[in-house]
């Protein structure tokens, strides 16, 4: 079973695998990782909650990439840098979101995950 995102100086540990869907089977909105098929409770319980913890894995991990690209898109550097409203509206997030996800996204990218670092949310 996969452990949620560690934070800090914690290694990283991998997600359960998400397994691939096909796509005919994907569509069918009964389908879900094949979690349906599973008559074992006991079984369920345990490949759900390996899905719970690869999706929150995965959810974190995506968090940390758009709070990266939003500092690198705000960068005063770049000649084509955009402000904290233009990336809200890409982004779909509100405009005060946008410069708390810029900062965090500057301490990432600087490698500052130590005492008084702390999540965007």
């Amino acid at each position: 079973m996969a452990e949620p995102t560690p934070r800090r100086n914690e290694p990283r540990l991998r997600p359960a695998p998400l397994l691939f869907e096909p796509a005919q089977v994907a569509e069918d909105p009964e389908h879900f990782f094949d979690l349906e098929s599973i008559d074992d409770p006991r079984a369920l319980l345990t490949r759900a909650t390996e899905l719970t913890h690869a999706f929150r894995a995965a959810t974190d991990r995506a968090v940390e990439f758009q709070a990266m690209a939003a500092a690198q898109l705000a960068d005063p550097r770049r000649f084509d840098r955009l402000t904290p409203a233009d990336i809200a509206a890409r982004a779909e997030w509100t405009e005060d979101y946008a410069k708390k996800m810029v900062e965090f996204g500057r301490d990432l990218l600087r490698g500052a995950e130590g005492p008084g670092h702390a999540d965007p949310v």
